[in-house]
């Protein structure tokens, strides 16, 4: 409890404006039964004390500074996997395809659950980087929220939300210099060479899974007597999709699972792939690194839903690592898809879409309360019984998924601290009179990127530069 307490008392200090009424929205989201899909609705919850005026005014007027609430999470001891804590990032979207007069909006790809059903809709994608839990669990923790707008590239935002998040973690004494490395995982929409060449003065490893076409190459053999020309920089290729190129793993390793049957492992390390002066690379100075890493591919018996799965394969940016370590980190890449479980949450519980706000800053502050309220359920997992319904099973104290947390929260109402000061009586405006029209009509925005970027052809990347992600 007095955690959960300190994490109260510090989230309302991180709020800027209209703090009272933003902190008292934070409330009503936590205590709501059921799912939030209403608004204006959260004004009628008991914590509430203002009208639903102060719910809008509370998103258009009111700001959070994330980087007090990230440090605020970080003071309890982050999660770790076999002694590594590991960072997950992901792009949801924030669906908006009727919000014309809404801006910055970006076309979001979205999967269909039919084979050619994938769409693209307009909408906000945010970028967030969570901290994973080891065993079977949904829980994640929420540690930074970006939106990503018209002029950003998603590669520059996530390695600024990484770093961001390690320089904070190094600040609250969670990691220091000795311990073992962090680990950041991510699906194959990100370009894990770009991250690790710009991580590359962080305790990071990047581990990232590729597609199965990829090409990597070996180290380059040496030059041979009185030839001529310049060194060679890529040896021998190695297609992912054509096991002739592949030369004897540097190491095997076959694990036993009770969700996946037998999990088999290859690895070859010192494989890097072939930059190209384009795209991300464009204005290099100087020769284009050679980034190695370690390639991984992941053989399973079966998948949960599926009985002939597909191989994986990983890149790891850590050429020479152990054969133990390779194991612990696609352990954590598997776990990865917790973080589908928390986008899930916050969109049916805790109604991160449903606001139908126009500006997108005020979508940026009902993103950080949302993330507040979900951190609270973290810190108070181990507080609350569990609630469940006549037809879900019985789960260990302490184990209860985020829905369960949330619901058993109610019984805790009276001990959590309210520093949020009584609402004071007031009238509300007279608003535009009867009959009058609104001569201030909202500009339109279209949809899409607009800014140039070098190297590219037309505006930018396009819309295929998102990760491809579920909803």
């Amino acid at each position: 409890m007095s955690a959960l307490s300190a994490f109260r008392g510090e989230f309302y200090a991180a709020i800027g404006a209209r703090a009272d009424a933003v902190f008292e929205l934070t409330d009503a989201v936590l205590e709501h039964e059921g799912k939030v899909d209403s608004l204006p609705g959260l004004s009628l919850e008991d914590a509430f004390t203002r009208g639903h005026g102060s719910v809008y005014a509370a998103l258009n007027a009111g700001r959070i500074d994330l980087e007090a609430v990230r440090s605020a999470a970080l003071a309890e001891p982050l999660p770790r996997m076999r002694g590594h804590i590991v960072l997950a990032v992901d792009v949801s979207p924030w669906l908006r395809p009727d919000a014309a007069c809404s801006p910055e909006r970006l076309f979001c790809h979205v999967y269909g659950r039919g084979r050619g059903s994938d769409q693209t809709i307009p909408g906000w994608p945010y970028s967030f980087v969570v901290a994973l839990t080891p065993g079977s669990s949904s829980w994640v923790v929420p540690l930074s929220a970006c939106r990503i707008g018209p002029d950003d590239d998603v590669q520059e935002v996530t390695v600024a939300q990484v770093r961001a998040v390690v320089v904070d973690l190094v600040a609250a004494g969670q990691w220091a210099g000795g311990d073992r490395p962090i680990i950041l995982v991510t699906d194959a929409g990100y370009d894990p060479a770009r991250l690790a060449w710009q991580l590359g003065d962080l305790p990071v490893v990047v581990c990232s899974r590729v597609r199965s076409d990829r090409v990597y190459y070996g180290q380059a053999e040496p030059k041979a007597p009185g030839a001529v020309g310049p060194r060679p920089r890529h040896g021998r290729r190695h297609e992912c999709a054509n096991p002739a190129t592949w030369n004897v793993p540097d190491g095997a390793v076959t694990v036993p699972s009770t969700r996946y049957g037998q999990v088999r492992s290859r690895f070859w390390r010192f494989l890097h792939p072939k930059l190209t002066g384009r795209s991300a690379w464009v204005g290099h100075d100087g020769p284009l690194p050679v980034i190695e890493g370690t390639v991984v591919r992941l053989e399973v018996d079966h998948l949960p839903h599926q009985s002939r799965p597909d191989p994986v394969n990983l890149w790891i940016s850590q050429a020479d690592i152990e054969a133990a370590v390779i194991n612990t980190v696609w352990f954590a890449w598997l776990r990865r898809f917790d973080q589908e479980h928390f986008h899930r949450f916050i969109k049916q519980d805790l109604g991160w879409t449903a606001p139908a706000v126009r500006d997108p800053r005020a979508a940026d502050t009902w993103t950080v309360i949302v993330m507040a309220v979900y951190l609270q359920l973290w810190l108070a997992r181990g507080l609350v019984a569990d609630h469940r319904l006549p037809w879900e099973r019985p789960t260990l104290p302490g184990q209860c998924s985020p829905r369960r947390v949330r619901r058993g929260l109610r019984n805790l109402r009276g001990t959590l601290n309210r520093p949020a000061s009584v609402a004071k009586p007031s009238r509300p405006g007279p608003g535009r009179p009867k009959g009058a029209q609104n001569r201030r009509r909202a500009a339109r925005h279209d949809p899409g990127k607009q800014t140039k970027r070098p190297g590219t052809n037309g505006l930018g990347r396009g819309n295929r530069e998102w990760p491809k992600r579920s909803i």
